[in-house]
């Protein structure tokens, strides 16, 4: 698949960030609960911004075909997150991740992107597992990856860190298990009412 390839939903677009997103990135790198939750990358200027984008976002989706999106409304063209699949060192799998401005959390963006990059990476990718973290304190992250059918695995230290943290993962064998099982679902419900 392309480097530069984009994803769609009902209501988002999914489209590898660029240095045109400069402005979105400064903002949401410093938004409180990145700093809370993903930490700081101390991105203090759009120069910062963009200087971020060449040096940890571009260099993977140019060598992988894969990296991080910039989440954006259909409706209005609104940048209003980013989702992505990350390449860990220290993690084994692919690590899905995802962040929205405060204005735009709990509207279901999250979940919508999410779940579509989850498909990209098994269906589009052809990855074999994925993984996420997040903080033991994010308790909406860890109910996203459940609700997209990652399992807690166990919890984690990663290097260079002291806090703890939980580990979710998923084969796309159990991926495609799920699935199937949601679309057997999903045609039952339709036979009987």
């Amino acid at each position: 698949m392309k480097p530069d390839a984009t994803f769609e939903t009902e209501r988002l677009l999914l489209k590898p960030t660029t240095n045109d997103d400069a402005e979105f990135i400064f903002e949401l790198l410093n938004t409180p609960k990145w700093l809370k939750f993903i930490g700081d990358r101390n991105i203090q200027t759009i120069e910062d911004a963009i200087a971020y984008i060449e040096q940890r976002i571009r260099p993977q989706q140019i060598n992988l075909g894969y990296s991080n999106y910039t989440v954006i409304r259909k409706k209005d063209g609104a940048k209003i997150g980013s989702c992505g699949l990350y390449d860990r060192q220290e993690l084994e799998g692919i690590d899905l991740g995802f962040a929205f401005l405060p204005s735009f959390e709990k509207k279901g963006y999250g979940f919508e992107s999410a779940n579509k990059l989850l498909d990209a990476a098994i269906y589009s990718f052809h990855l074999k597992q994925i993984s996420a973290i997040t903080s033991k304190h994010n308790v909406d992250s860890q109910k996203l990856l459940t609700k997209i059918g990652l399992k807690h695995i166990e919890n984690i230290v990663l290097p260079q860190s002291s806090e703890e943290i939980m580990l979710f993962r998923i084969n796309s064998e159990n991926y495609k298990k799920n699935l199937a099982k949601e679309n057997e679902f999903s045609h039952q419900k339709g036979r009987i009412t």
